[in-house]
């Protein structure tokens, strides 16, 4: 390419201090030319030493800028720093990812060949710990999360991908992120692009690292979330839904109901068991599939984690039928545009 696109790379951050260097690190050691990207990070009211370090970059290299974030949630930080950008393209970065060398040259480059409106790669996990890495496994097996971008190995077209680069004129078209959405707004958003005709690819090449939960409460929160804020998801966009994304939540459910009753259904009890035993033969499988290189600790470890993902999400789903139970009806709000004067 004779003449590289100028690129925003996009950060929202909140209490990140953990990980925020290394990222702006792996940002700034791009093998894209250094005058051809800018990085915007929005912070939402960090409690942590976040914004202190960010500020030390911006003051040692121009292209870093800090941006703030009122309302803290990641759709409204995206939209602040979309709106805000300089480039014809923008790239998104999570604050506890680490970015290989050549992530935005090979990301550029997938838009340019495939003509597709948004371009990402595999989320690989870093665990970190016995429970962090366990982590790490089950959300790289087909049984913990089902997305592509998870395990995906070959470059196709996709229904939605980790991170996102897209051309800038797509939030024109499409409208910008949903700020509605605590959580799940790239599912929506990648949904109202598919719908408006545009096309998502995933490229393994672009290579990043994630680095994920790493303990039994902070994963069963995240996974909570996610599923609760599916719900509103599905009430925006109900053909954005799956039958995968009904299973965790329909096992969770049952399993209730089957509670319940056997206190007045003998058979009842008998069903729960069958449905425990068969439930915890298969997340055994998925485990000892995906870590018994690591030993039979792993995959206990490994099978706790896919546990935690499936009754977190599909609690979270449960809840979030209740929590927006009002919100059938409610008139469609659409997201938020880009004014005239933001759109180049």
């Amino acid at each position: 390419m004779s003449d590289y696109p100028f690129v925003s790379i996009v950060v929202p951050m909140r209490n990140e201090a953990a990980t925020i260097a290394s990222l702006l690190d792996s940002v700034l050691a791009q093998d894209y030319p250094t005058d051809r990207f800018e990085v915007l990070v929005v912070d939402g009211e960090s409690s942590d030493a976040s914004p202190r370090v960010v500020e030390e970059y911006a003051r040692r290299d121009a292209r870093v800028r800090l941006l703030a974030n009122p309302r803290r949630i990641v759709p409204t930080a995206l939209n602040v720093a979309i709106r805000a950008a300089r480039g014809a393209i923008i790239c998104r970065v999570d604050g506890h990812t680490r970015l290989a060398p050549d992530y935005v040259r090979v990301g550029v480059d997938t838009l340019c060949r495939t003509g597709a409106d948004n371009v990402g790669g595999r989320m690989d996990a870093v665990g970190g710990g016995w429970f962090g890495d366990a982590v790490a496994d089950a959300t790289a097996s087909r049984v913990g999360v089902g997305s592509y971008f998870h395990f995906g190995t070959e470059e196709r077209e996709v229904d939605t991908v980790y991170l996102g680069m897209w051309p800038k004129p797509v939030f024109a078209r499409v409208g910008l992120f949903d700020e509605e959405l605590v959580r799940n707004q790239d599912d929506e958003f990648n949904y109202r692009l598919r719908k408006a005709g545009g096309r998502i690819v995933l490229n393994p090449a672009m290579r990043s690292w994630y680095q994920n939960r790493q303990d039994v409460a902070h994963l069963l929160r995240q996974y909570y979330q996610y599923g609760q804020w599916k719900v509103r998801v599905l009430q925006k966009h109900p053909r954005q839904m799956s039958w995968r994304h009904f299973v965790p939540p329909a096992f969770v459910a049952g399993l209730i109901v089957l509670v319940v009753a056997q206190s007045v259904i003998p058979a009842a009890a008998t069903l729960l068991r069958a449905v425990v035993s068969v439930y915890f033969v298969a997340v055994l499988a998925a485990a000892v599939s995906v870590s018994r290189s690591r030993g039979l600790s792993a995959v206990l470890a490994t099978a706790l984690a896919l546990v935690c993902v499936h009754v977190a999400w599909g609690a979270g789903f449960l809840s979030g039928l209740i929590a927006f139970a009002g919100h059938w009806r409610t008139p469609e709000q659409g997201p938020p545009k880009l004014g005239p004067a933001e759109e180049t």
